[in-house]
């Protein structure tokens, strides 16, 4: 302006002049870390060029569909496992082990089908975990908030229950003679597991203690009775959520001296003696830690109750590695107890706390979370063959989780950009939120990242808009299969056809009359008798 002092027209001159220096001078750094970390083999066309001739190979070879019956079937469900996360899961899983991440490969990034889900409710366009998990489970879309229960269920209105229950593949899969498992790092009660064999229209009915009076006075039970009720022989169920299964002020197990852990249940009823008086006679075992779990012989359990803390597990990063399993150690006792049923099994295993960790803006907690689940998926790999055993993954939802900034090749996932804003002159971390808690001003404007410690295990990551909690996002989800029938999923499906699929794949549930011929056995004839054998060989080996 014309009405400017000499001495504020030089100050605005300077400043634009450092805001430019600080870019040109973040692009060079920028530039010279590009250069300087990629393999030397990579500036050679033929590396690039051979790799998708390899790739180009194997993808012809699934021309020969896989259209065995599915003796066995595998869910891993990553909640709020969106496309990003498995991205930036990636790329963590090989800087782990000292690569730069990118180039690395998932274990589900190996399947060789990948499909899109609509993961919309049917009143919600951004969905929760509740109305989702009825969609994949039971084939049927359903308003938020509610577990096993169609769209004509309202939420917490308890008289909309009955004559509105589905129904979920578990269910189908027991009735088909199969065993049938549930794991997960949250409560077994929590809005995942709970759709598999429950019907509540209110997904935070875990025990009688959180349900209000009317809803128990017209006949409506908690998630909590249900898990043990609706569906009394379940094979294997794995998870947290100990304090919805004693009776009220009854002290944890493992906390006896913190009263926010004590049972919750008002009905008096000691749900976990129940369960094991009902399986004492055949092979049932309960295990509260890890020690107990990881001394079972899965050949001489049938029926196993593990229940490792109060409510949900720990983080990955957190875990008591003398107390709580991991993921894939409860995934590793489930198959095996379960795959000596002759006629196969379902399991349903949720990486539950990748959600979690959004939530709470801790980018760490939920890729680490990310990780742990495709190590699971690599040991039920191991223990599973593709001939007989149809696996899926997929997530219920995304979050509004994304990571950018122009960052070089192998640059830590949890790092900066290599610019500065060029705006209010300050660094950001790669890893940003559309919303939630890692909001925060000082003296008005953004935090200068570089002043804290934005790699550690809790840091909550910068987001543009303040929340308590970080939000769902409401893209669409990757689906990602291998074994038999796989090439169904394909395209962009709505969320609901997953478990149709599953079914149909194993001769369960309505679709069973192109299984008639195999008399509901897989068909093999293709497969060499070495293979086969290696096949047996393997299976016994792990």
């Amino acid at each position: 302006p014309w009405n400017t002092s000499y001495s504020e027209n030089q100050q605005l001159i300077d400043d634009k002049m450092k805001v430019a220096v600080l870019f040109i001078l973040g692009c060079l750094v920028w530039g010279g870390m590009a250069k300087s970390t990629f393999p030397e083999s990579e500036k050679d066309p033929d590396f690039w060029k051979e790799w998708a001739q390899r790739t180009l190979k194997n993808a012809l070879t699934l021309q020969d569909l896989n259209k065995n019956v599915a003796k066995n079937i595998i869910l891993f469900l990553g909640d709020g496992m969106g496309v990003p996360t498995v991205t930036a899961a990636r790329i963590l899983k090989g800087q782990m082990s000292g690569q730069n991440g990118e180039e690395t490969q998932l274990e589900m990034d190996k399947f060789p089908y990948v499909a899109l889900s609509k993961t919309y409710n049917t009143n919600a366009q951004v969905p929760d975990s509740a109305g989702t998990a009825t969609a994949y489970l039971c084939g049927v879309k359903a308003n938020e908030g509610t577990v096993g229960v169609s769209a004509a269920a309202v939420r917490s209105q308890c008289n909309t229950t009955q004559g509105n229950e589905v129904k979920s593949i578990l269910k189908w899969a027991k009735d088909a003679g199969k065993s049938v498992g549930i794991v997960t790092t949250t409560r077994v009660n929590h809005a995942t597991p709970s759709a598999a064999y429950a019907h509540c229209v209110d997904r935070d009915w875990y025990s009688d203690g959180d349900m209000p009076p009317e809803a128990l006075q017209s006949g409506c039970k908690d998630i909590a009775r249900q898990l043990f009720e609706n569906i009394p022989d379940i094979n294997v169920i794995m998870g947290g959520g100990r304090r919805s299964m004693y009776p009220r002020n009854t002290p944890d197990v493992e906390y006896p001296g913190d009263k926010k852990h004590n049972g919750t249940r008002k009905d008096g009823r000691n749900l976990v003696a129940e369960w094991t008086d009902r399986v004492k006679d055949k092979k049932g075992y309960y295990a509260w830690n890890r020690k107990e779990l990881l001394s079972l012989n899965p050949n001489d359990v049938d029926y196993l109750l593990g229940l490792f803390e109060p409510g949900d597990l720990p983080y990955e990063l957190e875990r008591n590695k003398e107390t709580d399993p991991s993921l894939t150690e409860m995934v590793d006792v489930a198959i095996k107890i379960l795959r000596k049923n002759e006629r196969g099994f379902y399991l349903l295993v949720e990486g539950g706390r990748i959600d979690h960790g959004h939530h709470e803006g801790k980018a760490k907690q939920a890729l680490h979370e990310a990780v742990e689940m495709d190590r699971a998926i690599t040991r039920a790999g191991l223990l599973t063959s593709i001939y007989d055993t149809l696996t899926v993954v997929t997530a219920d939802h995304s979050h509004v989780f994304s990571f950018g900034g122009y960052t070089p090749r192998g640059n830590s996932i949890f790092g900066l950009a290599p610019i500065v804003s060029d705006v209010d002159q300050k660094p950001f971390t790669s890893i940003l939120y559309g919303n939630g808690p890692g909001f925060k001003l000082v003296n008005g404007t953004r935090e200068n990242v570089s002043t804290v410690h934005y790699e550690q295990n809790n840091y909550q990551a910068q987001s543009a808009v303040p929340l308590s909690m970080e939000t769902h996002g409401g893209e669409d989800v990757a689906i990602f299969s291998k074994g038999p029938m796989a090439h169904l999923l394909h395209g962009v499906q709505e969320q609901h056809y997953i478990p149709h699929v599953m079914a149909y794949a194993a001769c369960i549930g309505q679709n069973k009359d192109h299984c008639r011929a195999n008399s509901g056995s897989p068909s093999l004839s293709h497969i060499s008798p070495t293979l086969a054998f290696l096949l047996s060989v393997k299976w016994l080996l792990c």
